[in-house]
């Protein structure tokens, strides 16, 4: 197959219009300004699993849902809409899995990417939980600030464990290795992700949202700001709708009803 990714199929000005973006030569420069306008534009959000559907991860359906639509999506949507665009921009994309929590026998269920520029790899991570604002070059040891929380990347042979500063020291959050994956791939893991009850996005909504100083959540009915000093402030949440269109998620009546 020529183009297993469907990635001619892009609307890649849509793209551009909905983050704000324009069209731009790889760079590390741009493909951060990519990275940041990404989060900050498009939610993470599991909207359609906790309805009891699973997304549908052909370029088509995540365009217009994450592009035309005000809404979001989690990991397999981002990324696979992302490493689209970079490729329709001429980057040298490498699309990955990765194991949650490895420390805690997690589950090999998100994707990333691995973006080369000037012969440099970086982890572009657009839909780990709206955690990672901008790309991280692939370098043992290397910190990188993330909208006030200090990330981490290690290396042990082949495997990349991205870890976060916590007051009790580095957390891994999830390890990736150099494996290449095809779409049925992530296909399998989306499977388990929207219908397995082990699933952390089965049975709940989910919605989560990153800016410089300040990570917003809501979890079911409770919405948590957290910032980078350790405060976190918890609130019920009466009226969903207007919890989420604050969180940039515009749903239809029916979908807010189902939930």
């Amino acid at each position: 197959m020529t183009d297993p990714w469907d990635v001619e199929s892009l609307d890649l000005d849509a793209y551009l219009a909905r983050t704000g973006q324009q069209a731009a030569p790889p760079s590390a420069e741009a493909l951060t300004a990519l990275h940041e306008a990404h989060v900050r534009t498009i939610p993470f959000e599991n909207v359609d699993p906790a309805l009891g559907r699973t997304p549908r991860l052909d370029l088509e359906s995540i365009t217009a849902k994450l592009v035309r639509r005000q809404r979001g999506g989690y990991c397999f949507e981002h990324s696979l809409l992302f490493a689209a665009v970079l490729e329709h921009l001429g980057y040298e994309v490498s699309r990955r899995a990765a194991r949650v929590q490895p420390h805690r026998n997690g589950p090999r269920t998100h994707m990333n990417l691995v973006v080369t520029v000037d012969g440099d790899e970086l982890l572009a991570d657009v839909g780990f939980g709206a955690g990672v604002l901008r790309p991280m070059r692939l370098a043992d040891g290397a910190v990188v600030d993330q909208a006030g929380w200090n990330h981490r990347l290690t290396r042990d042979g082949r495997l990349w464990t991205l870890e976060k500063q916590t007051a009790e020291g580095w957390e891994p959050l999830h390890a990736f290795d150099d494996q290449p994956q095809r779409l049925i791939d992530y296909e399998v893991y989306n499977h388990y992700t929207a219908t397995h009850p082990d699933s952390p996005f089965t049975g709940r909504l989910v919605v989560m949202r990153l800016d410089e100083g300040i990570s917003r959540k809501l979890i079911g009915d409770t919405l948590v700001v957290e910032r980078p000093d350790g405060s976190q402030e918890t609130t019920p949440v009466d009226d969903r709708a207007e919890a989420l269109r604050s969180l940039d998620v515009v749903l239809t009546d029916d979908e807010l009803t189902g939930l």
